[in-house]
């Protein structure tokens, strides 16, 4: 099978030789935990505890506000301290349920099934959506409207990202090496909800370990395949891995559905077999720790709730001065300023770095060299809309299909004048869809 790839893209350094090779370690927290209602798009959960409350492990604690949202669930037992507004990671204050932990880690009971395939596409959907799981290497979509398409027969290919493109996450990595049945068993039980569909694991090709055992283990699913990648960012991207996998597009006004697709992260597909198999809700992710400042780069299996202090803390901590902390990878994820925030449902790293790139350089006069535009996946032109963002030209950028960034950074990566033209476009996309949000709530 040949190798897939889409238009553009980036080869930063990638930094995942530093937590490659460790292999994911159970992290249980101590102490104070804190559970954000809102841990996904769309309405936030509502609170079913109370102050004073006492909680197990797996016990719903807040349940979904509408379709689109998703309940939350304790991963700690025991009592429930404040449910009031806690600051989160990206510096919101959300409405948090905050339980003091009794270090004992007492269960609810799970309702396990002992055959997966006597469940009708129903009762799947209805125990995913009952698990609270949502995109767990993205925005947070819950993933039972995901699975939800007008016309299920109309759904091709069920593509479960195994690329991971960003740098130095190596989450989804030890996942595929430490538990690859767990995955197959997953895109198996999606699979089997849309009578036409194909499951397709997209693996960059470096990860040739990754590659070779999949293909084991489908050798006797004819539904299953495998589709090597080539190694480049953004190729975990949504419309860049649809592309590579089927050559189908897709914009930003169109669901992968409408092109024939339904795409999931690793763990969100081993989070749908635990939901459908085994019973259980969604409270861990496995999360890592890595860049050139921390101590003992590694992956935990983290219990959500667990603050980013505590998870560095466990990991050795840093060995030295920081110039900056980031959630997530250093091409998407986002600063942190302050590391006693509890992680969520989309939380995946701690990215620890002696030096601040982006700030290092003085940015300079725009040279029209074109590499943005080599860079650009979606084929835009991101000197051209950073111009229209920085003053304002709001009909112009949307005119210049500004709208269509999927705010990757490859732009930003590849200029030469340092410009930080995915931040200023980044920015303008979200006044452009707040006003329409707001005009549209009007009518």
């Amino acid at each position: 099978m040949g190798i897939g790839t889409f238009k553009g893209g980036v080869h930063p350094y990638d930094g995942k030789e530093l937590a490659k090779n460790e292999p994911i370690v159970e992290l249980k927290p101590t102490g104070e935990m804190v559970f954000p209602v809102s841990q996904h798009i769309g309405a936030p959960a509502t609170p079913v505890v109370s102050v004073g409350d006492s909680v197990l492990r797996g016990q719903k604690i807040a349940e979904a506000g509408g379709f689109v949202s998703a309940p939350v669930f304790s991963s700690v037992s025991g009592t429930v301290k404040a449910i009031e507004p806690r600051r989160v990671a990206t510096g919101d204050m959300v409405m948090s349920i905050v339980i003091e932990s009794d270090g004992n880690f007492i269960e609810t009971g799970y309702n396990e099934v002992d055959d997966v395939s006597k469940l009708s596409r129903d009762e799947i959907i209805g125990r995913i959506k009952d698990a609270g799981i949502v995109g767990l290497g993205g925005a947070g979509f819950p993933t039972h409207v995901k699975l939800s398409p007008k016309d299920p027969d109309k759904i091709d290919y069920i593509i479960v990202n195994c690329a991971e493109c960003e740098p130095y996450l190596t989450s989804d990595y030890r996942r595929m090496v430490e538990n690859p049945e767990m995955v197959v068993a997953g895109l198996e039980i999606m699979v089997s909800m849309f009578p036409n569909a194909t499951g397709v694991f997209g693996v960059e090709d470096n990860k040739p370990d990754c590659i070779a055992k999949f293909n084991e283990l489908i050798k006797d699913k004819p539904r299953l395949k495998v589709q090597p990648l080539l190694t480049k960012y953004p190729q975990g991207g949504e419309r860049q891995l649809i592309h590579a996998v089927t050559g189908r597009d897709l914009n930003s006004k169109m669901l992968p559905a409408d092109v024939g697709c339904i795409v999931d992260n690793v763990e969100t597909v081993c989070s749908i077999y635990m939901a459908v198999k085994q019973g259980k809700p969604l409270m861990h992710q496995i999360f890592t720790v890595t860049g050139d400042m921390a101590k003992k780069p590694c992956n935990y299996l983290i219990y959500l709730g667990t603050s980013y202090k505590e998870i560095l803390e466990a990991a050795g901590g840093v060995k030295g001065d920081v110039a900056k902390y980031v959630s997530g990878g250093p091409m998407m994820g986002f600063a942190l300023f302050d590391l006693d925030v509890p992680t969520t449902k989309t939380a995946s790293a701690i990215l620890c770095m002696s030096k601040d790139e982006a700030s290092m350089y003085e940015t300079t006069a725009c040279i029209n060299c074109g590499r943005c535009v080599e860079a650009c996946p979606e084929n835009l032109i991101p000197s051209r809309l950073a111009d229209y963002a920085e003053h304002g030209q709001d009909e112009e950028f949307e005119k210049w299909y500004g709208l269509e960034c999927i705010e990757c950074g490859s732009c930003s990566y590849g200029c030469p004048a340092r410009r930080h033209l995915a931040q200023a476009i980044r920015t303008k996309k979200k006044t452009i869809l707040a006003a329409k949000r707001a005009a549209a709530a009007k009518k």
